[in-house]
């Protein structure tokens, strides 16, 4: 799920526990004190997911990651690996890329 959509239905529920709670005699304690602590774990769960959307949104956590990439001494194995593979297709009449033999044009 995502987070702004998680966000939206804790909205909800928080709300709707509110309601309840209000609405709850005060007689029964016991039951309005589980509503209360439930509310509060609503609360909480909240405030962690805003925490962690606000990261994510930070253009500071987005500089952290660290750039992949290929090094010069990288790339030039792969050059001259695809080379190599080239050539031998090459002597045995055979188009690199897609392994059909070559035509031949008079």
């Amino acid at each position: 799920m995502k987070a702004k959509k998680a966000l939206k239905r804790l909205n909800k529920v928080e709300t709707i526990l509110s309601d309840v709670i209000e609405k709850f005699p005060a007689s029964a304690r016991g039951l309005r004190g589980l509503l209360d602590s439930a509310k509060t774990s609503v609360v909480r769960a909240k405030e962690v997911l805003h925490a962690r959307v606000a990261a994510k949104s930070s253009p500071a956590g987005a500089q952290e990651s660290a750039q992949g990439g290929l090094s010069a001494e990288g790339r030039k194995r792969i050059s001259l690996a695809a080379k190599k593979r080239w050539a031998t297709a090459k002597r045995k009449g055979m188009n690199a890329v897609t392994g059909r033999p070559l035509s031949k044009t008079a």
